[in-house]
């Protein structure tokens, strides 16, 4: 082969294999570059952004019973630790619906401690071939708003059993009295004492209805403390004068609070009205308002017989009566301070009472301030607005249990006053 057509044929195959070595490097380049494909997610991501936003409890359980996804309310209950189902009437839920792809719906009941029961509302469904999602939402306190009906009709249906029943007897007593009047006369007076006592029962009924459902501080009023105890005072005058009882107002004037002002002289007056029917004849009922920090105390003393110890506890629960034969004959229903303690809580106080059986009672109904309310109330509109910044929470000051020169003077060994306050009145 000649010279030059061997270096020809040198030249070609070096250019040959610098085009191969080049394709191959970027061949190589390009496989380097080229991205994995992303793995499927465990969750689809149209469920996990339905979850992110959900407040109620919610998890997504996958093949293997594994938690593949939780949101924080489910963690907040305890449904689940690590990976993995706590509950175990929940997991079996999921385990037949797995078998058999049809949604379940079941009520639990949870035990926390010896004595607190958790109320849940679960529903289990499949979630394409392979995923379970469980709802779970909390119906603890609807539970315990439902038994708290159930128990008031029931107490209401004993209550109205009694005079009505009365009523029938007398009834019946009173046609076979037919030819003697004396009788007649007597089991009329009888009739128109259960007739009344029935007609203060349905009327207390309906009021606390009525203020249960309304909310005092949305239509709120600048009230003056001297004309709802004006009111308060009047509404039992008479009988306070007929039973020889003395009744007075003293203490600040011109004071205001922020309120319901038909609610707050019904709150009142069952107080005066109370300290009336328990006090004996001669003895004096005083009524005093005064500034308590950014507090308004009405104060309510009475020189009657008094609460037992035992009882101070109970005595604002519905129906319920420390006497019930003594509260038979005043007419007592076992409603009012109930009633009180509901107008207390909603207007943003509280009702006290400090007692020693045998020597008298005080009670205090502590209202904030107009100034103080009005304060507050702008502070929620404020804080309401785009952009606003959210205030601290409240500081909680324990208040000592003496809060009055009247009740320490009159009452030196009393019973602690017991506080009622806005929480525990939703929780009742």
């Amino acid at each position: 082969m000649e010279p030059s057509s061997a270096a020809l044929l040198g030249g070609v195959i070096g250019a040959l294999l610098s085009t191969v070595t080049i394709l191959v490097f970027r061949l190589r380049e390009r496989d380097q570059q080229r991205v994995p494909p992303a793995p499927e997610p465990l969750v689809p991501n149209g469920v996990a952004a339905v979850l992110s936003v959900l407040r109620s409890s919610a998890l997504v359980v996958g093949p293997d019973d594994e938690v593949l996804k939780a949101t924080a309310p489910a963690h907040q209950m305890g449904l689940v630790s690590g990976s993995r189902v706590t509950v175990g009437e929940l997991l079996e839920m999921v385990r037949r619906v797995r078998r058999d792809g049809q949604i379940r719906e079941d009520d639990l009941v949870l035990r926390r401690g010896r004595s607190r029961a958790v109320h849940l509302a679960a529903r289990v469904a499949p979630l394409g071939s392979r995923l379970i999602l469980i709802l779970v939402e909390d119906r603890t306190h609807a539970h315990r708003v439902d038994a708290i009906r159930r128990d008031f009709v029931a107490n209401v249906s004993h209550e109205l059993k009694t005079p009505v029943g009365a009523l029938n007897l007398l009834a019946e007593a009173v046609g076979e009295a037919a030819e003697d009047p004396e009788a007649i006369q007597r089991f009329s007076t009888r009739m128109r004492t259960e007739s009344e006592r029935l007609t203060r029962l349905v009327q207390q009924i309906i009021e606390l209805s009525r203020l249960q459902g309304d909310d005092p501080l949305q239509e709120a009023d600048q009230v003056a403390v001297d004309v709802i105890a004006d009111r308060a005072i009047d509404r039992v005058r008479v009988d306070a004068a007929d039973k020889g009882v003395y009744l007075s107002y003293a203490g600040e004037g011109g004071l205001h609070v922020r309120g319901n002002s038909g609610q707050l002289v019904v709150a009142l007056g069952n107080l005066v009205e109370n300290a009336v029917v328990y006090s004996a004849a001669g003895t004096r009922v005083t009524v005093a308002a005064r500034t308590n920090d950014s507090m308004v105390d009405i104060v309510v003393t009475d020189q009657g017989v008094g609460i037992p110890a035992a009882e101070v506890e109970r005595i604002f629960e519905r129906f319920y009566r420390v006497d019930p034969a003594r509260a038979r004959s005043t007419g007592g229903t076992g409603l009012g301070l109930s009633i009180v303690k509901h107008v207390a809580a909603t207007h943003g106080g509280e009702v006290r009472v400090w007692s020693v059986e045998g020597e008298g009672s005080t009670f205090t109904l502590s209202l904030p301030t107009y100034a103080q309310a009005e304060s507050e109330a702008v502070g929620r509109s404020d804080a309401s607005l785009p952009g606003a910044t959210q205030p601290d929470p409240p500081t909680v000051v324990t208040v000592p249990s003496a809060f009055g020169s009247v009740a320490s003077e009159t009452h030196a060994d009393a019973v602690p006053a017991q506080r009622l306050t806005h929480q525990q009145e939703e929780a009742s």
